[in-house]
């Protein structure tokens, strides 16, 4: 008879740490008013697995349904509302874009990816586009495939880093517009990349069910996890914790998460059941407050936890509920937030049926208007930690950290020059990355022959143009022979 109570006592103990108290416990999700949304924005239909949505402190980028090859849209932050069905579009691509990224230094620079196989890189004036853009600062071949994901480095504004379908990651150095790495250890499309907090490490999840830790500058694979029980989709580097986190499916195709050892992945520290819906798991992890968000693809929830060091590791916290499915979420940085109402994080949800953006800041409810030191630490900034070459010669320097205190001051915007340059190959490693590749589906060769097609029509008007001039010179030689004997 004693024995039931102390068993009671004991079950009671161990589940009083998973209710341990948090300053996070309360966050709570609030979505923007009808007139901070953007409305009337044909979102894209693609089925690619990206959130086709970019957002900065000055602009929302969305990818958006378009005949006759790839486009974006660029609106300034303030300007919410309905959108004019004639808005100016960033449209050079030939082909869908697939993923566009913001410069995490320079708020008129955006990356773009697409099934043209290209990258390319814009310049957005001052308070957004008047007219169509078709021409990028820079358009970068290397892949021989469709590329399905870019990443900006964390710490030095000019390094990009793209993924293709072609199984290779391309290391862009965007001071001389070309690649200067490329990092060839994947046997299958490459689904995420994920820095750490200095850029030192690249973590991918791969569609050969592979996690992988490689140092970037050399290619190396440091870490490599074979995941057959949690097939890994998504995977984020928890900031300076030198632990990963992967969203991914169970063996009884549950979605789940899964915590690593950054220098240990034979085993995850921990798996976690989400439920078992099919949609993709979005993870957003903020370093500042240790939080992290799921987002699941079609759902209309958003869940949230918080990471700690030692057990459990993963607190659950809350879920913020929406009836309206999700396509994809832009983040807003840190620096963007609104720090006056306690906005710790802010997502800008896609709902396509409708041809929605709406905001949705995640608030930490505080009873004093002052600044909340406790829930903003300086956090990493807008100015580069390093150039380029710096990063490529081997340095690695942590983020410039900035305090939200005293505002954000926008450095001197940064202008790329497109080298002027002539190249008929791009080789790297060794290899040749332009090299006539076989297409291997229609949509593919359609690209290859349009693309052929140019440069036959080019090449015809040089020749036109060359006839020409041919032409001219016979008759000025010709006039000459009929001029000299007179002179004779």
């Amino acid at each position: 008879m004693n024995e039931h109570p102390c068993k009671e006592s004991s079950r009671q103990m161990s589940w009083r740490p998973t209710y341990r108290s948090s300053k996070f416990r309360n966050v709570y999700g609030k979505v923007g008013n009808r007139e901070h949304c953007f409305d009337g924005i044909p979102i894209t239909k693609n089925v690619h697995d990206n959130h086709f949505c970019a957002v900065n402190s000055k602009f929302l980028a969305v990818v958006t349904e378009s005949a006759g090859g790839g486009s974006f849209i660029v609106i300034p932050v303030p300007q919410s509302g309905r959108l004019d069905s004639h808005y100016p579009k960033v449209c050079g691509h030939q082909g869908n874009v697939l993923d566009i990224k913001w410069n995490p230094f320079f708020e008129n620079i955006i990356a773009s990816c697409s099934e043209d196989t290209s990258v390319r890189v814009w310049e957005i004036p001052e308070g957004g586009l008047r007219r169509n853009m078709t021409e990028a600062v820079l358009e970068l071949y290397g892949h021989s495939r469709r590329v399905g994901v870019i990443e900006w480095h964390p710490t030095s504004s000019g390094i990009l880093f793209s993924a293709g379908y072609d199984y290779k990651i391309l290391i862009w150095n965007l001071e001389i517009g070309e690649p200067v790495k490329m990092i060839d250890c994947h046997t299958d499309v490459i689904l995420s990349m994920s820095f750490n907090t200095d850029g030192s490490l690249l973590a991918t999840s791969c569609k050969d069910k592979k996690l992988r830790v490689i140092e970037p500058r050399s290619g190396a694979v440091l870490q490599q996890a074979s995941c057959k029980n949690h097939r890994v989709n998504r995977v984020v580097f928890l900031g300076n914790m030198k632990r990963l986190l992967t969203t991914g499916v169970s063996r009884w195709n549950t979605r789940q998460i899964a915590l690593w050892d950054q220098e240990d992945l034979s085993m995850p520290i921990v798996e976690e059941d989400i439920d078992g819906l099919s949609g993709l798991l979005f993870p957003f992890y903020d370093a500042d407050t240790h939080m992290l968000y799921l987002a699941g693809k079609g759902d209309g929830n958003i869940r949230y936890f918080e990471i700690t060091t030692e057990k459990p590791y993963l607190q659950y916290l809350m879920e913020f509920r929406s009836p309206a499915p999700q396509k994809g979420l832009g983040v807003m940085p840190k620096h963007g937030l609104d720090v006056g109402a306690c906005e710790v994080f802010r997502f800008y949800k896609l709902v396509t049926l409708k041809g929605l953006i709406e905001p949705i800041s995640m608030i930490v409810p505080r009873r004093s208007d002052t600044y909340q030191e406790d829930i903003y630490p300086m956090t990493a900034g807008t100015e580069p930690a390093l150039s380029a070459s710096e990063w490529l010669s081997g340095i690695n320097r942590d983020p410039v950290l900035m305090s939200l205190k005293e505002g954000y001051q926008r450095p001197n915007q940064l202008v790329f020059k497109a080298p002027v340059k002539e190249k008929k190959s791009v080789v790297v490693n060794g290899i040749d990355l332009l090299e006539n590749v076989p297409p291997r589906t229609e949509n593919e060769l359609l690209r290859m022959f349009f693309r052929q097609q140019d440069e036959l029509r080019r090449l015809k008007e040089e020749l036109t143009t060359k006839d020409v001039r041919i032409r001219q010179l016979e008759l000025e030689l010709n006039n000459l022979k009929n001029v000299s004997p007179n002179n004779v």
